[in-house]
């Protein structure tokens, strides 16, 4: 457990999630351990005792996350309530506590699974492995990020935007990091005709989508498709940890291999076999999800709030496609919604979701797809709010 502590701890540091030396874990087993002293493990022993946990994050985060719960909190609900896919099916909102409380803590927790106090931290905990209070913290930020700046955008549409979202946005600016125009990695050329090398080229474009901030969390899932048979990375496996975590699928269904693979494996099989697509690589860049909620239609819209699922309109950001859909099989699943539109592009914004890209030997046109994609998506995000929020004259 020492060194599960020890991992997830410096993970949250090499992401940009908090600060060194400022994140405090708890871990279960024999006994309670933690891995530094900190006055907040008062509060922190009593989440233990009350909960059927085995595992606790406790930590304050790193700008620019800091400034935008601050921010967030400020309309003084007792929850943020992000709108993005992820939040929405896993997490659902994001519980606010006023008071470093134990009794109103624990009961944020006992109804969700995370909870945030503006001055204090965040706070996740795992069931079975620290691995999960580390997925739980990461989805958070996430989650506070793409809600920040999906506010703001819609605010400043409509003439809504207050001081102190101004003063709080040029904060943010002043503390993400600038964006550079890295080259594309050289990965691995295919086709790939192995499982051996399939899998090879799967780590290796998984772990590149991670290093280029491309997918957070657990978000995001890859596959590839050699002769019958569909290679597609396990449900909640980390892409920059996919040695051991990729399932073999036959594309007939003739196998139950598909218990533990993405939850996505029916969309992919049918981009897969409904396109000349051999490789899928799915990620969730911020800025790409942030402007596929960017909607300029009329507000009275009777697919208000079930456009994640149900829009009927044809939209386009930058000429990719943006389509509504829900993981699974159901009427409104990505398996029916996003094949079409990838027959004609090499990549897709699911609404809310992320990007599909894909590939027709190998991941380097669907790492390139996914990368321009988000690049240009972060370009358009500034200019429109440049051109939103003009001031008055």
């Amino acid at each position: 457990m020492d060194r599960l502590m020890v991992k997830y701890a410096e993970k949250l540091v090499s992401v940009g999630l908090v600060e060194p030396g400022e994140a405090v874990m708890g871990v279960l087993d024999a006994d309670l351990e933690w891995n530094r002293d900190d006055p907040r493990q008062d509060v922190l022993n009593r989440i233990f005792q009350e909960l059927s946990i085995n595992s606790l994050i406790c930590a304050l985060p790193a700008e620019p996350y800091r400034t935008m719960i601050t921010s967030l909190a400020e309309s003084g609900d007792d929850a943020i309530y992000p709108k993005d896919c992820e939040t929405r099916t896993f997490i659902h909102d994001l519980p606010l506590s006023r008071s470093w409380d134990a009794a109103t803590i624990v009961a944020a927790l006992k109804r969700r699974k995370s909870v945030i106090i503006p001055d204090k931290g965040i706070i996740t905990f795992g069931i079975v492995s620290p691995e999960q209070a580390f997925i739980v913290f990461s989805s958070v930020c996430f989650a506070v990020f793409v809600t920040f700046f999906s506010d703001y955008l819609t605010a400043a549409r409509h003439g809504h935007l207050t001081a102190a979202q101004r003063k709080a946005f040029q904060h943010v600016l002043q503390t993400i990091p600038a964006h550079i125009d890295l080259p594309s990695p050289n990965l691995t050329p295919g086709p790939f005709c192995t499982e051996s090398s399939v899998m090879a080229a799967m780590i290796e474009a998984g772990g590149k989508t991670v290093e280029y901030e491309l997918v957070d969390s657990f978000f995001g899932n890859i596959s590839y498709r050699a002769g019958d048979t569909i290679y597609i990375s396990q449900t909640s496996s980390s892409l920059d940890e996919l040695g051991g975590c990729i399932d073999p699928c036959p594309v007939d269904g003739s196998s139950c291999a598909g218990v533990t693979a993405s939850s996505e494996l029916a969309a992919h099989r049918e981009v897969l076999t409904q396109t000349p697509a051999r490789a899928i690589l799915h990620g969730h860049p911020k800025f790409s999800v942030i402007l596929s909620m960017d909607c300029t239609e009329d507000t009275d819209c009777e697919n208000r709030n079930e456009c994640y699922r149900r829009c009927p309109k044809k939209r386009f950001v930058n000429g990719v496609p943006i389509v509504p859909g829900e993981v699974g099989t159901g009427p409104f699943g990505l398996c029916r919604t996003m094949p079409a539109a990838l027959r004609n592009h090499p990549g897709v914004i699911v609404y809310g979701h992320g990007v599909f890209a894909t590939g027709r030997q190998d991941f380097r046109e669907a790492f390139d797809t996914l990368m321009t994609i988000e690049t240009e998506c972060r370009k358009t995000f500034f200019e429109r709010v440049r051109q939103y929020d003009r001031p008055v004259t």
